[in-house]
């Protein structure tokens, strides 16, 4: 299945689609030339996602809010209650990202919810389906930003300090948007009243597809990081500079890129320079600065550690041959992640009940999520659905129609064994 209208799942859930749900969105913050999504967080594409995750909660007569820190909230029972079952995940895209990522967990929630009301389930606990802002950081460089301030991981004055490629800052970019920045920060009592929040998320791999199961448990998110390397060198004319008089960072740059690859290589981990920006970016001169973004990820903090440091290491080297000055930042970074066992054990004991005792793999991932960053405040689990390709963050991004609706009926099994009777 792919982010064609004509291809979407077809399978009902209750008494909205999925199918017309996926319809809906899938037209929102889609590029005609790409085909794929600019859902950036705080702009006219997420404004429409938001107003359509409104409209879903409304339609089923759920209690609709907005916290503190943009997030939306829709709610059955009382949500002063406690102990809550949560789930969610974001609407938010990468450039050009696919359809799947995020979006599949929040309109499963909803289809997840159809299905338990059409089964004649009981909630015996409040129950929300939530979505995240911010969780790809595509617009301010910093992921899982609405969850960040939430769990008081991201304080409110580095918020505040957050600027996209423009200039525009967090605080003025909320604001535009009609969301009043204010009272932005941790959200303790909100967090203290739930007891289990499970993020429903495509596979980004193909460890389903290669051992042909539709769902499975994650078990940990490998720790990783966004580092800024600057690279400053000398601007000059192209053609008239001579090349050993030359302080061209684009060379540094260039070198740091294949140690990235190399040192990844050696440690079994992973190193890509997704992102750079070149001042004064003319084809005819010299640039005088280059900016380059690193997420490295790897299976254990040491590895991690190794690999950085090393591509550190050869960016420094390489500059004081090129005489360029080499400045890293780390903007960000997530430590490994074990997801709760106790939760992750009934998870997949519920699945497991359900599939005639057949045992749902559990994989870690490389992929950072809301749910990563939520785990240090509360009890969280993740699932995934099998994606046959393995590519995410792209257009191709897919999964079959009929592995997402057995993710739904697996949500489904899930909040049912946690919050109803």
């Amino acid at each position: 299945m792919t982010a064609t209208e004509d291809s979407r799942p077809a399978a009902r859930t209750g008494s909205v689609s999925f199918h017309e749900m996926w319809r809906d969105l899938g037209p929102v913050g889609r590029d005609a030339r790409t085909q794929g999504y600019r859902r950036y967080a705080w702009t006219a594409a997420d404004s429409d996602c938001r107003a359509w995750f409104r409209a879903q909660a409304e339609t089923r007569g759920l209690a609709y809010e907005v916290d503190r820190n943009g997030n939306q909230w829709a709610w059955l029972g009382d949500p002063l209650a406690g102990d809550a079952v949560v789930s969610g995940s974001h609407l938010d895209s990468v450039p050009d990202g696919g359809a799947f990522d995020g979006p599949l967990g929040i309109v499963s929630s909803f289809a997840a919810l159809d299905e338990l009301r059409r089964r004649g389930a009981r909630f015996t606990k409040p129950f929300a389906i939530s979505n995240f802002g911010d969780e790809e950081g595509a617009r301010f460089g910093l992921a899982c930003v609405g969850s960040r301030l939430a769990s008081g991981q991201l304080t409110a004055d580095r918020a505040r300090e957050l600027r996209d490629g423009d200039g525009v800052s967090l605080p003025q970019a909320m604001e535009a948007a009609g969301h009043d920045p204010a009272a932005i920060g941790p959200d303790p009592e909100r967090l203290a009243r739930i007891g289990a929040f499970v993020e429903l998320h495509v596979e980004q791999g193909r460890a389903l597809d290669l051992s042909g199961d539709a769902v499975g448990i994650a078990s940990a998110i490998w720790p990783h990081g966004r580092w800024r390397f600057d690279f400053q060198g000398e601007a000059n004319h192209a053609g008239t500079t001579r090349l050993a008089d030359r302080r061209d960072p684009m060379l540094t740059y260039a070198e740091t890129v294949l140690a990235a690859r190399r040192e990844a290589e050696l440690a079994g981990a992973l190193a890509t320079f997704g992102k750079i920006s070149v001042e004064p970016n003319g084809v005819n001169a010299i640039p005088s600065l280059v900016r380059g973004w690193l997420d490295s990820r790897a299976a254990d903090q040491t590895s991690l550690d190794t690999v950085v440091s090393a591509i550190e290491a050869a960016a420094t080297e390489r500059g004081e041959r090129d005489g360029v000055d080499v400045r890293v930042v780390r903007e960000s970074f997530t430590p490994v992640v074990e997801f709760q066992h106790a939760l992750r054990d009934e998870v997949a004991g519920i699945l497991s009940a359900g599939s005639d005792g057949h045992r749902v793999p559990v994989l870690g991932t490389g992929a950072g999520h809301d749910a990563g960053i939520l785990s240090a405040s509360i009890p969280t689990a993740m699932m995934f659905v099998r994606n046959p390709t393995g590519i995410s963050h792209s257009p191709a991004e897919s999964a079959a129609e009929d592995d997402c609706v057995a993710g739904i009926l697996a949500l489904a099994d899930v909040l049912e064994g946690l919050a109803c009777a």
